[in-house]
């Protein structure tokens, strides 16, 4: 099954790729690798999940806005690749999630992205990760990851 019959058979479409706000690019393919920069969780309406874990925003609620992140990730990826289809595996996820004092719960937070990325790559969407709590992510938002695919050559 390809990754595009995957995608839809999840109900997931994949959003325009946002153009970057600042100044960097959103995928870097060097050797092999594709460096996905970090992805915020934006609604397909354009809107913006927001809050913070363990203040005003449920582990349930940073999941969802870890596998929307994802979602976005998913979007440049494939346009900077031309297809998913040239992804081998997912290497590396780093979640950062913005979290109130005695917040502790940042590795179930992630988990809605290591768990979409395996839903929709299989066994070569396991990957390794670190989920980091942080006070405060860009525009007030619950959760920021990025990823490294390895990829085929184009």
């Amino acid at each position: 099954m390809t990754i595009e019959k995957r995608l839809a058979e999840l109900g997931i479409v994949l959003p325009v790729p946002r153009a970057p706000a600042f100044s960097y690019v959103p995928v870097a393919v060097q050797g092999g690798l594709a460096w996905v920069s970090g992805q915020l969780p934006w609604e397909a309406d354009g809107g913006l999940s927001k809050g913070k874990l363990g203040a005003d925003a449920s582990v349930d609620q940073g999941k969802r806005a870890a596998r929307l992140c994802v979602i976005n990730g998913l979007s440049v990826l494939k346009a900077a690749l031309g297809s998913l289809e040239r992804v081998e595996r997912i290497v590396k996820v780093v979640g950062f999630v913005a979290s109130a004092p005695g917040f502790v719960e940042q590795p179930a937070v992630v988990d809605g992205a290591s768990t979409l990325l395996g839903e929709v790559f299989g066994e070569a969407g396991r990957h390794a990760r670190s989920a980091i709590g942080v006070a405060e992510l860009p525009r007030g938002v619950p959760v920021e990851v990025e990823f490294v695919a390895a990829v085929r050559a184009g």
